[in-house]
């Protein structure tokens, strides 16, 4: 990641200062010479000399800098050569001293050190926050409070502060910052209160205070003995800077593996959409739940490829679910028959809810998995398996254990459809997919009178696809996702021509026909626009809803 980290202290006599810096170095890229295999003269010398002046340079400098230095403000002594960490992967360096190696970034973290102790602060003065600009950079600053029996109120301001140019970059990376950066933070806080409190057992220093005359004239010689204490010695660390560097190098080269940037061909699809904007809330909420009390560990701790495990949908998904299972659409048609498979998936396209009841939870939720990838991600609300019965606005994917009875109102709805999963016989692990048919009897019953032969256009040409043998199922999964957008792209039309602009039925009607949306299965048609909408990303309804509101307040400008 190209960022900086840098522990910060607002000393009482000098200011704010930098203490401690961690900076990663990348590799140089091979110059045209060096490709062609004849080194150039001098640059091996050039490269050493540059790098052990890198972490000697603000150590060695002038005596006047060093004069106006006390023990608070310093962390390594001027002969300490600093810390090196290698990342072996990616050839990597993590280069830590108490300032960074170049002048620009001197500047940069200097004026971040100060900002971040002065005048950008949160509410409290304790907490994180961000700050910057294109030209010094961009900082997410967290600030903080050491307990110090010897300081005025008791206790010093410190600050960790995350340089970087990438402003995106770095606010994506807040819940991740925050979470980790709050551990570095309390580790030091709860060591130093240690210290604190086995000062004031041996002498207590406010009844000393409360004892001792004020004097104008003494009084800034009393505060100079006690503002030169230095982190070690607040926190009895013998290896605190050796730790600091570790942690910080680990922060570096995590926040910069985290997030990955991918090529697309195009705009994102909306399930891409929908998928950041889930991932950006699960973070959220975790970082939330760190902060309260009573949640386990397990929650805490929970990585952040599990959180977004439950969104994916894919078939990789299928292989990883015991015993028997569907493979595939094409695979639940056979099993089913093609008379009852359209009912059913003509219940998911219009947005009733599926329930599925039966004694085998992999089998269950495998035609989830199956069922769900004819829909936006935006439109699946899921509960796998359950032991009680949820209410459709909770969830259009529902699956239930055996002995759960099913609400009147819900069974005599036609906007559900119910699918009893009973067993034949003994149903064995290592049996082949094929035997579904010997070893489960399934029934599909639903209150919805409504014929399903005409509509919706989507499912007509699916099941031309599906029937068709000579086709793969990767070829027919294709097919589905070129259909899932085109309907897509019509249910950003309607959005935008009915809800957005408020144009009326008529002419949202004459909008359906150039769409392709009537004719044979129109109501079916305007029903799955009108579900699918509900799929929509709120990225894509802010971006309409502000393009919309910039035109019209341009014309009076």
């Amino acid at each position: 990641m190209n960022a900086l980290v840098a522990l910060c202290h607002f000393c009482e006599l000098h200011g704010p200062r930098t203490l401690f810096c961690t900076e990663a170095l990348h590799p140089p890229s091979p110059s045209p010479s060096s490709q062609g295999g004849a080194p150039v003269p001098g640059d091996r010398d050039r490269n050493g000399d540059q790098e052990g002046e890198g972490l000697t340079m603000r150590a060695n400098s002038s005596a006047s800098q060093r004069g106006e230095m006390c023990d608070g403000c310093r962390s390594l002594p001027t002969s300490h050569p600093g810390f090196v960490s290698i990342d072996d992967e990616t050839g990597i360096r993590f280069l830590s001293h108490q300032h960074p190696r170049q002048p620009q970034l001197f500047s940069v973290v200097r004026q971040a050190c100060v900002r971040s102790l002065s005048c950008e602060v949160c509410p409290g003065r304790e907490g994180p926050i961000f700050f910057g600009d294109e030209q010094h950079g961009f900082v997410f600053s967290h600030t903080f409070f050491i307990k110090d029996s010897l300081a005025r109120g008791f206790q010093r301001w410190y600050s960790i502060v995350l340089v970087a140019m990438d402003r995106i970059y770095l606010i994506n990376s807040w819940p991740f910052l925050l979470r980790h950066l709050k551990l570095t933070i309390q580790s030091l806080q709860s060591t130093a209160l240690k210290v604190f409190d086995n000062e004031q057992g041996v002498c207590p220093q406010r009844a000393v205070r409360m004892n001792s005359v004020f004097s104008p004239a003494v009084f800034p010689h009393q505060r100079s003995g006690n503002a030169a204490r230095s982190l070690t010695s607040l926190t009895q660390h013998p290896n605190l800077w050796a730790s600091l560097h570790s942690s910080f190098s680990w922060l570096l080269k995590a926040c910069g593996s985290r997030l990955t940037e991918k090529l697309l061909e195009g705009a994102p699809t909306e399930d891409t959409l929908v998928l950041i904007e889930r991932q950006t809330e699960q973070e959220e909420e975790m970082s939330c739940w760190e902060g309260a009390e009573g949640v386990s560990k397990s929650l805490r701790h929970q990585s952040e490829s599990e959180q977004v495990h439950g969104f994916l949908c894919d078939n990789a998904k299928l292989d990883e679910l015991p015993g028997l299972k569907f493979g595939s659409l094409r695979h639940l048609r056979q099993v089913l028959g093609a008379v009852e498979f359209r009912q059913l998936v003509w219940h998911v396209l219009m947005g009733n809810q599926v329930i599925w009841r039966g004694a085998d939870p992999g089998l269950i939720q495998s035609a989830f998995t199956v069922l769900k990838s004819l829909l936006p991600v935006g439109c699946v609300r899921s509960v796998p398996y359950s032991s009680q019965y949820e209410e459709a606005y909770k969830c259009n994917f529902l699956g239930l254990s055996p002995d759960v009875p099913i609400p009147t109102h819900v069974s005599s709805s036609e906007f559900s459809v119910l699918v009893d999963v009973c067993s034949e016989r003994s149903c064995q692990v290592s049996a082949m997919r094929d035997d579904l048919l010997s070893l489960y009897q399934l029934t599909i019953s639903s209150a919805n009178t409504q014929p399903t032969d005409k509509g919706p256009t989507l499912l007509n040409k699916l099941e031309v696809a599906l029937s068709n043998e000579n086709l793969s199922v990767d070829v027919v999964s294709h097919c589905l996702l070129c259909l899932k957008e085109e309907w897509m792209n019509k249910v950003k039309v309607l959005f935008k021509f009915s809800k957005v602009d408020g144009r009326g039925r008529e002419d949202t009607q004459k909008v359906l026909a150039l769409l392709g949306a009537t004719g044979p299965g129109e109501e079916d048609n305007v029903r799955l626009l009108k579900f699918w909408m509900t799929g929509l990303s709120k990225t894509y309804k802010s971006h309409l809803m502000t393009a919309v509101r910039g035109g019209e307040r341009s014309p009076s400008q």
